[in-house]
């Protein structure tokens, strides 16, 4: 189990990145969290088996239609095991 803490910069507020993103991770069968910043990105900590992760980074490069995402920041750590679902923060 493996912990990836994103944040994805581009234009990814106002284009249903979060809700997006939720689905993308329960779809995936992962745990943890999404939220916008103040400064236009999207965060995230996601929380699951490594080769379901890898493929939520790779969904995040892309996003939903209608955003553009330019760049993805990446640092990766064991899992916690602090998450008993996957939620859009505000």
């Amino acid at each position: 189990m493996v912990r990836v803490e994103l944040k994805i910069i581009g234009r990814v507020q106002g284009v249903f990145y979060r809700a997006s993103a939720q689905r993308a991770a329960e779809e995936r069968g992962l745990l943890g969290w999404v939220r916008n910043t103040g400064d236009g990105a999207v965060e995230a900590v996601v929380e699951g088996p490594r080769p379901q992760v890898e493929d939520f980074v790779a969904w995040c490069r892309q996003g939903p239609v209608g955003a553009r995402v330019d760049e993805v920041e990446a640092n990766w750590s064991p899992a916690r095991a602090e998450f008993s679902d996957f939620r859009v923060r505000r």
